[in-house]
């Protein structure tokens, strides 16, 4: 089994104009490895794992995702929400959490002019080889 230093910098080089990846613990709010390609400033790389896991596990994040349960009748303890996109002046950032512990979030971060359709088939395809690096 690869390090999840040595997964990651794979899965940086499957995923097209794909410049970061970084996996955040949400359930602890840190960040256990991240790997780049480009310069990013230390201050987002720092607020990384606290914004993922606002945005995976904020107070109205986790209300939205109690009341789509109890509307559809879903009575367990997973998380609803999988995946989130975010789309920046000149980024994509691909969220995912994982399957086998949700309480992991990796984020793939691209250049804005790759194909959204083959980033998230690519990313979601390296999401088992680091689930099993964790």
């Amino acid at each position: 089994m690869a390090d999840l230093a040595t997964t990651i910098s794979k899965a940086i080089t499957t995923i097209p104009e794909c410049l970061a990846a970084g996996v955040v613990d949400v359930a602890s709010g840190l960040l256990l490895d991240i790997k780049t390609v480009d310069s990013h400033p230390n201050e987002v790389i720092d607020l990384l794992a606290a914004a993922t896991s606002d945005l995976f596990q904020g107070p109205n994040v986790v209300a939205v995702e109690n009341l789509f349960k109890k509307a559809r009748g879903i009575e367990t303890n997973e998380h609803y929400f999988e995946e989130i996109i975010v789309n920046s002046k000149n980024l994509l950032h691909v969220f995912i959490r994982g399957r086998r512990n949700q309480d992991y979030v990796v984020c793939f971060i691209c250049r804005k002019t790759v194909n959204l359709g083959m980033a998230l088939t690519k990313a979601r395809g390296s999401m088992p080889e680091i689930e099993m690096a964790i």
